[in-house]
């Protein structure tokens, strides 16, 4: 190769593929074949027969490599007889010529227009050439005609053959609101909101089809802790895949540094760990038929805050490798706890903090917040879809209490095959006695999780020293002295040690 690239004779070309794996990086052997093609690149002349007007082309030595990063700097770099040429995707020129040489190839091409082509062009932008003639294939598969290429391109991209939003059971969409609302209490703004965005993405009716690549509901919650802001993203998950498990949850107070982007969206090519794509990438490419939750936005650096603007307007994210993820399919949900600081306060000014207040005081805090870290575009985005969750009420103390005490009954019954029964009559005043105080209402439904440990510890009590037998019943309420106490049916009440009474 170094003598024929080397004589003038016959004008010559050697094209090498996939050199950065042939010759492996940190391999005793592969240092010496690059010192050998080197010194082809570098030794190569003009030929004789070389027409036209000067300078003419010498006999070319061309390495074709999927990644430059691979190779030894000193192969390519400071030598101006050899040049790194960058093959990027095709442009539109380029994708015109080739889709118009595939054009019959498509379904309902007959049907086709001009302007049916030119869209198509501007829809593959980012696309390579094998991708390109693979949308061919896709077409006759999937009877997706050439005039919908939005429709197309989803096809395509998401390889499924039907929408999975269709799919849904539509009884169960229906009811969306009541389903949500036996889970998520007290917040009837909020759930009717998501459960007319489920409605919405399972009719598929919208303005044109501009906003077909984004989300099918982006959400932003906002309002007090504790009030069922994460209860409702899992009420979400389980109402469309029977599993409440199955969302995927990003805590943003882990992705406060600025290289934290890279962890969502994969390190750039040639840094470590590229080849694995990022945490959010991967998730929506294995899985784009999904629902999102990413808790405490506001903690997010604001490089972070930048990918989630390119995802609620492009909807879509490209990895460290160059693969893109799609997020037409996914419900999007942002949680957040600005303002919250402050309702403990509005608390002691007021004996009764309205809703509407309380809208406004949280609409303005997320604003203020988005103009202080200098990214009010993301809020621009994000307002249609903010929603005030509602501070914990008294009439709701009572509903949010029996849902606690009934997961300890069932936890008492897998575990010990005991029936635990509550004693409602001296455990709902109690409750709401104790979370009318405003230090207690500002931390929500925790709160009440927090009172009631005082009864798991007396069941946990009663269990461990008196061994119920399979089958029996106890009982579990408080005396006027606030203690707990706890009883087998038909005995009197046991007195165990520390936090129950006889």
């Amino acid at each position: 190769m170094h003598r024929l690239a080397a004589q003038p004779d016959a004008a010559v070309a050697f094209v090498f593929e996939d050199v950065d794996h042939h010759l492996a990086p940190g391999q005793p052997e592969s240092h010496l074949g690059y010192l050998r093609l080197r010194a082809a690149m570098t030794a190569a002349v003009t030929p004789h027969s070389a027409a036209g007007e000067a300078p003419h082309a010498r006999n070319a030595v061309l390495c074709a490599v999927g990644d430059v990063g691979r190779l030894p700097g000193w192969f390519h770099l400071e030598d101006p007889r050899v040049a790194a040429l960058h093959i990027g995707p095709p442009d539109p020129s380029e994708r015109r010529l080739w889709l118009s040489w595939l054009l019959h190839d498509f379904n309902g091409a007959h049907e086709s227009s001009r302007a049916d082509l030119e869209a198509l062009v501007g829809a593959t932008d980012g696309m390579l050439g094998w991708d390109i003639e693979s949308l061919t294939r896709t077409s006759r598969m999937r009877k997706a005609p050439l005039r919908k290429p939005d429709k197309l391109l989803e096809l395509h991209r998401l390889n499924v053959s039907v929408d999975p939003w269709t799919q849904l059971d539509r009884e169960t969409v229906a009811g969306a609101a009541e389903a949500l609302g036996s889970r998520v209490v007290g917040q009837p703004v909020a759930v009717n909101a998501v459960a007319a965005a489920l409605q919405s993405a399972f009719v598929g009716v919208d303005f044109g089809s501009s906003g077909t690549a984004r989300p099918r509901g982006a959400f932003f919650f906002v309002g007090p802790t504790g009030v069922g802001k994460t209860e409702l993203a899992k009420a979400v998950a389980e109402l469309m895949f029977g599993d409440e498990s199955a969302y995927a949850r990003f805590d943003m107070s882990e992705y406060q540094q600025s290289h934290a982007a890279e962890r969502l969206a994969g390190a750039p090519p040639g840094y470590i760990g590229h080849e694995q794509g990022g945490e959010l990438t991967r998730r929506v490419q294995e899985r784009p038929f999904s629902v999102l939750l990413f808790d405490e936005i506001e903690k997010a650096h604001p490089k972070v805050l930048d990918k989630f603007l390119q995802i609620l307007e492009d909807g879509r994210l490209t990895d460290g490798r160059g693969q893109t993820a799609y997020f037409s399919q996914c419900l999007i949900i942002f949680t957040s706890n600005t303002g919250a600081d402050q309702v403990r306060s509005l608390l002691e000014e007021r004996d009764r903090l309205s809703y509407p207040l309380l809208e406004a005081h949280f609409t303005r805090a997320v604003e203020e917040k988005f103009r202080d870290i200098g990214r009010p575009e993301i809020y621009g985005r994000l307002k249609p879809g903010v929603v005030v969750f509602d501070m914990l009420r008294p009439e709701h103390v009572a509903r949010i209490a029996d849902r606690l005490l009934g997961q300890l009954a069932e936890s008492v019954r897998e575990r010990h095959r005991v029936e635990l029964v509550p004693d409602t009559d001296t455990l709902h005043p109690w409750i709401t006695e104790r979370m009318s105080d405003p230090a207690h209402q500002a931390y929500g439904g925790r709160q009440i999780r927090n009172e009631l440990e005082l009864v798991r510890s007396a069941v946990v009590g009663h269990l461990l020293v008196n061994r119920p037998e399979p089958g029996s019943r106890i009982r579990v309420g408080l005396g006027a002295d606030g203690r707990p106490w706890v009883t087998a049916d038909g005995a009197g009440p046991f007195a165990g040690e520390g936090s129950v009474r006889s």
